[in-house]
């Protein structure tokens, strides 16, 4: 089982992470020595295969950007052409479609993720108050996050965060998840009082999350 990655840190415990590229990264406190680290992955094999087969066969698959023209990007589910022009009052603009000043494109990856994370405060916290009005949920703050792994969250204080990422998916998929964080605000484990109440906002949430399990993958760049 071969090893892509090995990062150490101060944690307290050994963790495996597969990437959407299928590789496998293994996080460890700076004491555990490989040997160890080798015995929990062996340990964990058939976990990682099944993680990996799963990786592999989805479709269709994500290629990373390179910010050309013509490429697309995904806004609110749909996918946009990208053009690169000489000349426009600011560098990155949507119009039914995406305007790159050609001098920025050495930046254009930063200016997307600024531009995705503005929409993403913006709409998310619209759908946030839409879903909290409805039940009478009663929150602190919105946050849009850089987090790859986890599409939201909800803190005992009452925050709830959000990936910028997520502003890619469709609507009815960024509902799913505002629905799902704002259902933690009063039930924080994922049992049956839990999805109850999901369902009742939301009665088809199992296909947004299933959206969201199939194509999750492709919501980054």
């Amino acid at each position: 089982m071969e090893i892509d990655k090995i990062i150490r840190s101060k944690r307290k415990t050994i963790t495996l992470q597969i990437t959407d590229n299928a590789t496998l990264i293994v996080k460890a406190p700076f004491e555990v020595s490989e040997e160890t680290i080798r015995k929990f992955v062996i340990k964990h094999s058939k976990w990682i295969e099944e993680k990996k087969k799963e990786i592999l066969s989805r479709d269709p698959k994500f290629a990373k950007k390179e910010f050309v023209s013509g490429e697309g990007f995904l806004y609110l589910g749909k996918s946009y052409k990208l053009y690169i022009v000489n000349q426009q009052d600011t560098p990155l603009k949507f119009d039914n479609g995406f305007f790159l000043l050609r001098d920025y494109q050495p930046l254009a990856k930063g200016l997307f993720i600024k531009w995705y994370k503005e929409r993403a405060y913006e709409k998310i916290s619209e759908r946030v108050q839409l879903y909290a009005q409805k039940r009478g949920f009663i929150y602190n703050k919105v946050s849009i996050t850089k987090a790859e792994k986890r599409w939201g969250s909800c803190s005992s204080s009452g925050n709830l965060n959000f990936s910028w990422r997520l502003i890619m998916a469709p609507l009815p998929v960024i509902d799913y998840v505002v629905v799902h964080e704002l259902v933690h605000l009063i039930e924080k484990s994922h049992g049956k009082a839990f999805w109850d109440k999901v369902k009742v906002l939301m009665p088809d949430y199992e296909k947004h999350r299933e959206w969201l399990k199939n194509n999750g993958h492709l919501l980054r760049l």
